[in-house]
C-alpha cells in the first residue's frame, strides 16, 4: 500500500529546518483521522502545492488535531516538460468537475474557466468565488491522488472575448474545431506553453471561433466522433501530453492510483 499524501498549507522547507512538525488542515485532518483512520507512527507524505514534498510520519491523530513529523525530502514526480494551459468553456457542474479533475491528473499547468455565448451555465457574480473554490479543491484532490506536488493555478472566470483580448501571445494556441480542424497527429511540435481552447456544451459561437483564430489559435481536431465538452477537454490534454509531453514514458501501471 502506498503512503497517503496530503496537501498542507505550510512552508515545508522552513518546518524541516525547525522542529519538523506540521499540522494538517481541517479537510486533510478529517480525511486522515476519520476516513483513513490512520494511527500515530504511520508513514505518510505531505506536499505544499508548489513543488515541495516530504516523507513524514503521523505523530498525533486526535479529533481536530492531526500532526506529522517531517522525515526527509521526497523528490516527487517531475512536472510535464509541456506546460498546458486549458481554456475551458464553463459547463454544468459534474461535467466541469470531471474536466478539471482529469486534466489535472494528466498534467495541465493552468486552467482558465471561460463564459461563452453558447454556455449553458451563465455568469453569476455571487457564485463565481464559490465555483472557483470548488474547482481548486477538486484540483488539490487530484494532485493528492496522482502524485503531483504542484497544484495547477486557476484564473478567475471571465468572458472568452475579454480573455482573448488580454492573453499572452507566447507559445502555441490550439482550439478544438471538429472536422474543420487539422488532426492533432499532423500538427508540428508546439512552442511552449501550449494553450488548448475547448468550448462548452454547445461549442463556440462562430464569432468566438473567428475571434480566437484572429488572436493566433489554430483549429485542430481529435478524431471523427463528436465528443462531449468534458471528454474533449480530457482527450485534448491527453493527446498533447502523449505527442509532445511525458504521457506514455512509463510510470505506475493503470489503476495504481486507486
Amino acid at each position: 500500500m502506498r503512503e497517503p499524501r496530503f496537501l498542507v498549507d505550510a512552508d515545508l522547507a522552513r518546518a524541516f529546518s525547525g522542529d519538523r512538525r506540521v499540522v494538517l488542515g481541517q479537510s486533510a485532518a478529517r480525511h486522515a483521522a476519520a476516513v483513513l483512520r490512520l494511527k500515530p507512527g504511520v508513514a505518510v507524505r505531505v506536499f505544499d502545492g508548489r513543488g515541495g514534498e516530504y516523507r513524514a510520519r503521523l505523530i498525533a491523530a486526535g479529533r481536530g488535531n492531526v500532526q506529522v513529523e517531517l522525515v526527509e525530502p521526497f523528490p516527487g514526480i517531475a512536472e510535464s516538460p509541456l506546460p498546458v494551459i486549458l481554456a475551458l468553456g464553463v459547463s454544468r457542474g459534474d461535467r466541469m468537475d470531471l474536466a478539471v479533475q482529469k486534466s489535472v491528473e494528466l498534467g495541465v499547468a493552468r486552467i482558465v474557466p471561460l463564459w461563452t455565448v453558447r454556455g449553458v451555465v451563465r455568469p453569476e457574480p455571487r457564485k463565481t468565488e464559490e465555483r472557483l473554490t470548488r474547482w481548486r479543491r477538486i484540483a488539490e484532490g487530484a494532485c493528492e491522488q496522482c502524485g503531483r506536488s504542484v497544484v495547477p493555478g486557476f484564473e478567475p472566470p471571465r468572458s472568452l472575448e475579454e480573455w482573448l483580448d488580454r492573453r499572452p501571445r507566447d507559445g502555441t494556441a490550439l482550439r478544438l474545431a471538429g472536422e474543420r480542424g487539422r488532426a492533432f497527429a499532423a500538427l508540428p511540435a508546439p512552442e511552449r506553453p501550449l494553450t488548448l481552447l475547448v468550448g462548452p456544451e454547445g461549442g463556440l459561437d462562430p464569432r468566438e471561433a473567428e475571434q480566437a483564430d484572429r488572436s493566433g489559435f489554430v483549429a485542430a481536431r481529435l478524431g471523427p466522433r463528436v465528443l462531449r465538452t468534458e471528454t474533449a477537454a480530457v482527450a485534448a490534454v491527453a493527446a498533447a501530453q502523449l505527442l509532445w509531453g511525458d504521457l506514455g514514458q512509463g510510470g505506475s501501471p493503470a489503476g495504481a492510483g486507486g
